[in-house]
């Protein structure tokens, strides 16, 4: 599904101007229809996916309880 640049920014909760300035540096994909700069929503799905998949991998590290360490014994 493609969308237009206002679409785009809504949607990424940025600025239109962000947008266009990621579009000049070539980090985001475009095409051009001839009167506006379109881009493939479908590209970002993969990024969200990992970004919840690392938010879940950090949440289940810091559940882990932390061991005991071996050198605080009672030598008395």
């Amino acid at each position: 599904m493609y969308v237009t640049i206002p679409e785009l920014a809504e949607y990424l909760s940025m600025n239109e101007q962000r947008v266009k300035s990621l579009i000049l540096q070539g980090k985001i994909r475009t095409i051009h229809d001839g009167k506006q700069f379109l881009v493939n929503k479908g590209q970002f799905t993969t990024y969200f996916e990992q970004v919840e998949k690392y938010k879940l991998l950090i949440q289940e590290y810091f559940q882990e309880p932390i061991p005991e360490d071996i050198d605080v014994k009672d030598e008395d």
